[in-house]
């Protein structure tokens, strides 16, 4: 299962924060979400790639993913880039996911 990029947005499309951390706790809300809806959990997932707008605090980004995703085993890409598609957005997650029958 692929997850397409999920941003640090609440269900009513806005933006939560200026500030990576949360954006980031929302990004991987709504990664989890989608999971949920498929019946999978973040024990499925192979591969997060997590895009961050150049100048954000990764650190910041790092301790707010701990908080929401636990310590679960999972390989991750972090690309550092120019920007998204939206200027208010910091981080872009997207994730892979095997699925089970």
């Amino acid at each position: 299962m692929f997850v397409g990029g999920q941003n640090g947005v609440d269900k009513t499309g806005n933006v939560v924060s200026d500030r990576l951390g949360p954006q980031t706790e929302q990004a991987l809300r709504n990664v989890l979400a989608v999971l949920d809806a498929a019946g999978a959990t973040q024990d499925d997932v192979a591969k997060l790639t997590i895009h961050v707008v150049a100048g954000s605090d990764i650190r910041e980004g790092f301790a707010a993913s701990q908080k929401v995703w636990g310590r679960h085993a999972t390989a991750i890409t972090v690309l550092v880039v120019a920007g998204l598609a939206n200027p208010a957005f910091l981080v872009e997650i997207d994730a892979v996911a095997a699925l089970s029958d």
